[in-house]
């Protein structure tokens, strides 16, 4: 007899979620307080799924939230458009935002949303070698084609740094 506690197969296939990239944690985590953060989301990707963390900004780069914005009322995405229209920023940016930008359909804290006030959320993004996708689920799907063997190294190298207590040094 099943009990209260016994796992349940919940299929995924009408919804949003996919694998990891879309648990509410991660969404959470990789958010400010009061908003989504394209960067940290993708930064997130990069270096916890890809394996490939981006360098440490410039000198004197100044956060978003003092960089000036294309207008009063600018999306995120304008201002994050602005702040990579700079050769320096855009080097990273370009890949870093784009991953996250796949993930504004959810919110800080993870829940899954279809409007922001009256205007639609652009979750649509593009990736080097113009791989385009629409959203979470269709990023999620196009890094689990693409992706499965950076995806593999990066999880076993975390496997063993969480198993050894100690990062891994060639000595």
């Amino acid at each position: 007899t099943k009990s209260d506690s016994d796992f349940v197969r919940v299929s995924l296939a009408d919804t949003p979620r996919r694998g990891v990239l879309s648990h509410a944690s991660i969404l959470t985590l990789t958010s400010n307080p009061g908003r989504t953060s394209p960067v940290k989301r993708g930064k997130w990707i990069l270096e916890n799924v890809l394996g490939t963390p981006p360098p440490e900004p410039p000198s004197g780069v100044p956060e978003l939230e003092e960089t000036k914005t294309a207008a009063a009322n600018a999306s995120l995405r304008e201002q994050m458009e602005m702040h990579r229209a700079d050769p320096s920023c855009a080097a990273c940016h370009r890949v870093m935002d784009q991953l996250g930008f796949g993930l504004e359909q959810f919110n800080a804290v993870g829940e899954f949303r279809t409007m922001d006030g009256k205007a639609r959320i652009d979750s649509s993004g593009e990736l080097p070698g113009g791989r385009r996708f629409g959203g979470g689920r269709e990023l999620s799907e196009m890094l689990g084609e693409t992706e499965v063997e950076a995806f593999a190294k990066t999880v076993t190298q975390r496997l063993m740094t969480f198993a050894l207590g100690r990062e891994l040094s060639p000595t």
